[in-house]
């Protein structure tokens, strides 16, 4: 071979692994440090301050898009990404649902059954990594447009009640629904025999 010419076969070999920091995990940590930003504006008075409070949620919400097409279009998927990204999105979800039922603007009930269920699906997929994972459906990606729209309304300031209580239940059905389905996979999963 002559000197300085690359390697063909070292040139076909599979790319090195997406590092820690990237623009896709990047936006991840964005989207975790921006709760409690949303939560100050949340609780402040004022139409204006709750206007604040729903953009800052509205980006957040994009960002979880965005990280993930980033993410898989570029090759930057990590293990750290896999584990903070779902992560990320819990904390959005879970500390506007409890603001929301904290200021009695949302039913208490409403927020533990879905928070139950977004935690306890956390927790499957955590204990269920080392045998498979479970990718995620049409229905957990529904179940996802649905919360963020149903908390967008409910953060909207205005009489919009009968369009929030509708978006939400459907949420709340969907997150239900979707939730039973992940457990018979995964019960399907833990009786399936080991294939190693």
């Amino acid at each position: 071979m002559i000197a300085g010419t690359p390697d063909p076969v070292a040139g076909s070999q599979d790319p090195p692994p997406a590092g820690v920091w990237n623009i896709a995990n990047a936006l991840t940590l964005a989207r975790i440090a921006l709760v409690p930003v949303f939560v100050w504006l949340l609780f402040l008075d004022g139409t204006g301050w709750r206007l604040a409070a729903f953009a800052v949620f509205a980006v957040a919400s994009i960002t979880d898009k965005i990280d993930g097409d980033i993410a898989r279009a570029r090759g930057l998927v990590t293990d750290f990404g896999k584990i903070a990204d779902p992560i990320a999105d819990k904390a959005l979800i879970g500390a506007a649902l409890v603001s929301l039922s904290l200021m009695g603007e949302l039913w208490w009930w409403v927020t533990a059954a879905i928070m139950a269920r977004e935690i306890g699906i956390t927790v499957m997929r955590f204990v269920l990594i080392r045998r498979s994972v479970i990718p995620a459906s049409k229905g957990g990606k529904l179940k996802t447009m649905l919360q963020v729209v149903a908390i967008g309304l409910f953060l909207l300031p205005g009489p919009l009640d009968p369009v929030r209580w509708s978006a939400m239940a459907a949420a709340l059905i969907v997150t239900v629904v979707t939730g039973a389905d992940y457990v018979i996979q995964a019960w399907k999963l833990r009786r399936a025999p080991d294939a190693s």
